[in-house]
C-alpha cells in the first residue's frame, strides 16, 4: 500500500514537470492552454505535498501501533 502511495506522488512530479514544459513551450502560441496548463501544474504540486504528508502521516501510525 505504501509504495503505491510513493509512486502516485512520482505521478504528480511528473504531471507538473510536463504542464510546466507545455507552459514554457507554449507562452506565445496558445494562451488558453498556458492557463490550463498553470492550472494543472499548480493542482500537481498541491497533490504532491498532500499525497506524501498523508503517506508520511500513514507510516508514522503503522510504526506506532506495531511497538
Amino acid at each position: 500500500m505504501i509504495k503505491i502511495l510513493r509512486y502516485t506522488e512520482y505521478l504528480y512530479l511528473f504531471v507538473a514537470l510536463f504542464s510546466i514544459y507545455r507552459i514554457y513551450t507554449d507562452w506565445n502560441v496558445d494562451q488558453n492552454s498556458v492557463y490550463l496548463f498553470m492550472f494543472f501544474a499548480v493542482v500537481s504540486i498541491g497533490m504532491y505535498f498532500f499525497r506524501r504528508n498523508y503517506r508520511k502521516k500513514f507510516e508514522r501510525r503503522q510504526r506506532d501501533n506495531q511497538e
